[in-house]
């Protein structure tokens, strides 16, 4: 709890240190905190368990989604087994999925696999993967998420890393696939950052499955971001996240973002509210 709020920070990486490209470790230290990492990593450059919980705990967080990620090109793989430990230790950790048509076939069966350890979503990564979202070679893995009425996380916004395509961050992608899964949950990580922010809301206020999320976000700028779109409305289609360790912080993020939101009852919906719904989360 934070503030009195339930807090979800659906937008977290805790990847092993040695299995990451040093744009992500200077990304992490130009954008972060180096105190926390310094406090949350052992001296072989993995998450604590323990430390991590109590880091979590301290800034108010009650769930944090953790992301594996397979892009070899950008980042480098970090597999969903490294962050095993961390939802063995706590209850406040739940795991994202991540696959990649350049690497996984048949992409169903690795995604089935991270599901069976687990995992709560799908999170795609066009940009550092180096595939459209609208690959038909990830159809078969968009309707295992429609059957298991699991949401799929789509990043939507530039990357600076070193080996990105940035083309593929534009929406526009997920226009087949929301037409061809009807029932599919999806959340715009990064909700349009660059020169898509239109396009995202458009899509948010317009298809009651597509979510904003404020990943990598400056909250004080979200309200010039989407000035051209009614605040109120959407707002009520967004969802809180950090892209922790990029990031002061995760509480005084939350509580900028709170400050921006009309009324209480939305803000409890951005915080907490909408995750528990897209996500399927217990309260």
């Amino acid at each position: 709890m934070l503030d009195g709020r339930p807090l979800v920070d659906v937008h977290v990486h805790a990847a092993r240190l040695p299995t990451l490209k040093q744009a992500w470790r200077t990304w992490a230290e130009d954008f972060g905190d180096s105190g926390v990492l310094d406090a949350v990593y052992d001296a072989d450059g993995t998450v604590d368990p323990a430390r991590f919980d109590a880091y979590l705990a301290g800034e108010g967080v009650d769930v944090a989604l953790l992301f594996a990620e397979y892009s070899p090109k950008v980042t480098g793989i970090q597999p969903v087994e490294d962050l095993l430990p961390l939802a063995a230790y706590s209850s406040r950790v739940r795991l994202v999925a991540n696959v990649n048509p350049h690497l996984h076939f048949p992409i169903e069966q690795e995604l089935r696999r991270q599901l069976d350890l687990g995992a709560v979503a799908l999170k795609l990564h066009p940009v550092h993967g180096g595939f459209p979202a609208n690959d038909r070679a990830l159809y078969p893995a968009y309707a295992l998420c429609q059957e298991a009425g699991i949401p799929v996380v789509v990043h939507c916004g530039t990357s600076t890393f070193p080996g990105s395509t940035n083309a593929y961050a534009d929406p526009i992608l997920l226009d087949d696939v929301l037409r061809d899964f009807r029932s599919l949950d999806v959340v715009l990580a990064h909700g349009g950052r660059g020169w898509w922010y239109d396009a995202a809301a458009f899509m948010a206020l317009s298809n009651e499955r597509v979510w904003i999320e404020l990943s990598g976000l400056p909250p004080s700028r979200l309200r010039s971001y989407y000035a051209r779109h009614d605040w109120a409305r959407l707002t009520r289609r967004m969802i809180f996240g950090t892209d922790w360790p990029g990031v002061p912080g995760v509480a005084a993020n939350a509580r900028a973002v709170a400050g921006l939101c009309p009324d209480e009852d939305t803000a409890g919906l951005v915080l907490a509210g909408n995750a528990h719904r897209v996500y399927r989360l217990k309260p």
